[in-house]
């Protein structure tokens, strides 16, 4: 198995040697290019990713507008969890920002996994409440606080990669501004 991917799953629970080769059965090898659709609106997403090297990002229009709602790198994962976890169409596009190389899952083997290795419930479990955690921050980040402040949580909090190679256009509309407003934020900050 893959060390980052093992380190990532073994830091939620444990597995024995045995189970980490069945889970490690389940996961597949792929590489995209920039710009390329993991999962694409009105499609059902039927696929979890956890990005070995790479920069990808979840977004969804409206009004004609690219409206950024998730980035992940290295060592990361995304999806589509709402579409995944029902098996529904997606509202939601993940796009490659930067050459992508990933191992994913399907829905499926999640499923085979949940019935054959009780622990990795546990691993099901925590990367739905990450998601939910992450979402329902984001919201409240959106409605409640300052474009300034939300920019430097988001300088603080942000893995560097995502920092320093996600176009600011993807960036603003993650912080829900307009591209002149972070530009101006930045400059007021350097």
């Amino acid at each position: 198995m893959n060390s980052s991917l093992q380190k990532q799953i073994l830091s939620i629970a444990s597995f024995s040697e045995n189970e980490i080769e069945k889970i490690d059965s389940c996961f597949e090898y792929e590489k995209f290019n920039a710009k390329n659709f993991l999962s694409s609106t009105g499609k059902i997403s039927n696929k979890i990713f956890f990005i070995l090297e790479g920069l990808a990002r979840v977004y969804y229009l409206k009004d004609g507008k690219e409206i950024t709602t998730y980035l992940s790198c290295d060592e990361g994962f995304i999806a589509s969890y709402s579409s995944f976890i029902n098996q529904s169409a997606s509202f939601e596009n993940i796009q490659c920002i930067e050459d992508c190389e990933v191992l994913s899952i399907t829905f499926e083997r999640m499923q085979y996994l949940y019935s054959e290795i009780p622990n990795w419930e546990r691993v099901g479990r925590i990367l739905a409440e990450q998601n939910y955690l992450c979402m329902a921050d984001r919201v409240l980040k959106l409605q409640m606080i300052p474009a300034k402040e939300k920019y430097q949580t988001f300088l603080a909090s942000a893995p560097a990669k995502i920092i320093q190679r996600t176009p600011l256009i993807y960036i603003a509309s993650f912080l829900g501004i307009t591209p002149e407003s972070l530009s101006r934020i930045r400059q007021s900050i350097s």
